[in-house]
């Protein structure tokens, strides 16, 4: 499954903040892909089928051995062949271009890099197969990255004489915590930092309905009038809801309520084994029960629903059980960052053969549960740069603690899935099955999307590698009626926490919605800052005449149960 505001890189010996660590770890959200795992028997069944390309084209291997000793050469003397990747933070300080040594190691390690990455692109393996193997290499020299060890890195050697030792005494503690309570991997966040209801969830309102499945919860008014349709936010079930209500100003429920909207959110309760075979039906269900709750409660005969990722996934299943039905509880929705089916620029399909998932489905039914922390740690070593190393050379190397930052309290308060819904999950991207009129039932009613014709705002991020772009784009196709797709600036949960005010934030719109996402982006408008203020815009036409707003929350029938953020958001 992300803060609004760019952050550069620093140098660690100049500053005790963490090294890029704002940016790329908001982007360590489990996405789809981590449904599946990543098995190490994969990984070396990828490693035999490179080792025999290198046995049966040994012209090719000779070939990029003899390129990479002619790189090594130029380097040894003098000459810069490699620049880091756009975006790798790794080599930003400046010995490694101040320095003889340190330059000729970053050389090498590229060069190293280059070659192996060269053979593997010229190899006769297919392109799955290809992209896999790039992987594996990935998770090698990434690993073996200079940068990870105390001599090859320049800011820890100057952290470690300016500290007189302390750093390192520091790191050693620090690896010693993670040991023992975070299973060896460096930990991401100071969770003492933070606590739900005080400083995250902390938006003021009350839990009017519970079932079994959910709370509901209705978010107290700021202003002295209000759009009469109310707004039911529906979260990812692998993630607790309050992304949407993070610390004060990056809080979605914060900007809605202020914007004089009826504020409901869904706030699942985490599965344990017990609720084993919960599975979709059980979430639309359940979430049927929420809407009938919010209109008791508001009066209205319909209500605007909106979520993110697997939320919005639940959304698309409601909206063509209702629309299968004929019923119009829902009069308009929000779908962010929502990818329904399998895309080729994602890492969904890198992994998830058959046999893959089969296993995959076979270890959550054992268990009764998909662990959040499994999710976690899966996801972790998709990307190792940003969410393993980065924190081994904070943590360690630099002897910091880990940062304090609310979107990774959030993403680290981890939730499970149930072993039903996890196989269907499963199933669902790997068979496309929302993209095929009626191959979905949902609660006894084949659904098809393009009988879906209430107005839908879908909005995609164009960094976003969880859910790319041009599989959110896909999505907004599927449905019928009209829809508009904008398309942020930023990446996945970046896209999510992007409250106005951004001088660097922008997003792109076109009204229409052609059959390829590059025709769309070519004729696009660029447009300013977040797109929260276009959303808050589109939704005023969306919700209704305004009126007097009622202080007290919930009514007659359904009394406040709880203070927000309720009692399932903070069970473990």
């Amino acid at each position: 499954m992300a803060i609004a505001r760019e952050h550069t890189v620093e140098h660690a010996a100049r500053d005790n903040a963490p090294i890029g660590l704002a940016v790329s770890a908001t982007e360590g959200v489990p996405g789809p892909n981590p449904f599946v795992g990543l098995r190490p028997g994969d990984l070396l069944a990828t490693a035999q089928q490179l080792a025999a390309q290198a046995v049966s084209h040994p012209a090719l291997f000779v070939q990029q051995k003899a390129a990479l000793v002619c790189d090594l050469i130029s380097v040894l003397c003098g000459n810069t062949l490699h620049a880091p990747p756009k975006g790798d933070r790794r080599f930003a300080d400046p010995a490694w271009q101040e320095s003889v040594l340190y330059r000729i190691v970053s050389q090498g390690y590229f060069a190293w890099r280059h070659a192996l990455s060269g053979f593997v692109e010229r190899s006769e393996l297919d392109t799955k197969t290809r992209e896999r193997a790039q992987f594996m290499l990935s998770l090698i020299t990434d690993a073996l990255s200079p940068t990870n060890t105390l001599p090859g890195n320049p800011a820890a050697l100057r952290r470690l004489v300016e500290s007189g030792g302390a750093s390192l005494i520091g790191g050693l503690a620090n690896a010693a915590t993670d040991l023992l309570n975070n299973q060896g991997m460096p930990a991401q966040v100071d969770k003492s930092a933070f606590a739900v209801g005080k400083n995250v969830a902390a938006s003021q309102g009350a839990v009017v309905f519970r079932n079994d499945v959910l709370e509901l919860i209705q978010y107290a008014p700021a202003t002295a009038h209000v759009y009469g349709r109310p707004q039911l936010i529906v979260p990812p079930q692998i993630n607790k809801f309050y992304v949407f209500d993070l610390s004060e100003g990056k809080s979605m429920i914060e900007f809605l309520v202020k914007s004089e909207f009826q504020v409901f959110a869904v706030s699942w309760r985490n599965p344990t084994a017990a609720q084993s075979h919960w599975d979709l039906d059980t979430y639309v269900g359940a979430l049927l029960e929420a809407i009938a709750a919010v209109r008791e409660v508001t009066g209205s005969e319909d209500v605007n629903l909106h979520g993110a990722c697997s939320g919005a996934m639940t959304i698309s299943a409601l909206l063509g059980h209702l629309a299968s039905r004929g019923e119009k509880t829902v009069n308009a929705v929000t779908l962010m960052v929502a990818m329904l089916d399998m895309n080729d620029d994602s890492q969904l399909g890198l992994f998830a053969t058959p046999e893959a998932i089969a296993a995959a489905k076979q270890n959550s039914t054992a268990k009764g549960v998909l662990a959040g922390e499994e999710m976690g740690r899966v996801f972790a070593w998709m990307r190792p740069n940003d969410l393993v190393w980065n924190y081994w050379v904070n943590n360690y190397l630099l002897g910091n603690a880990p940062p304090a930052l609310d979107i990774l309290y959030w993403n680290n308060d981890t939730t499970r899935l149930p072993a039903k819904f996890h196989g269907q999950l499963l199933d669902i991207f790997a068979e496309c099955v929302f993209g095929k009129p009626r191959a979905l039932t949902v609660l006894g009613t084949p659904i098809d999307l393009s009988e879906v014709t209430c107005d839908k705002y879908v909005v995609a991020g164009i960094t976003d590698h969880i859910t790319p772009w041009k599989g959110v784009y896909n999505t907004a196709r599927m449905f019928g009626g009209n829809t508009r797709f904008v398309l942020s600036s930023s990446g996945h949960i970046q896209s999510l926490i992007n409250p106005p005010g951004n001088p660097k934030a922008k997003f792109f719109t076109n009204p229409a919605l052609p059959r390829h996402a590059d025709a769309w982006l070519e004729d696009a408008q660029t447009e300013a800052d977040s797109w929260w203020t276009d959303w808050r815009d589109w939704l005023a036409t969306q919700s209704g005449d305004r009126r007097k707003a009622r202080r007290a929350l919930g009514n007659t029938q359904h009394v406040r149960l709880a203070n927000a953020p309720g009692t399932y958001v903070v069970e473990a």
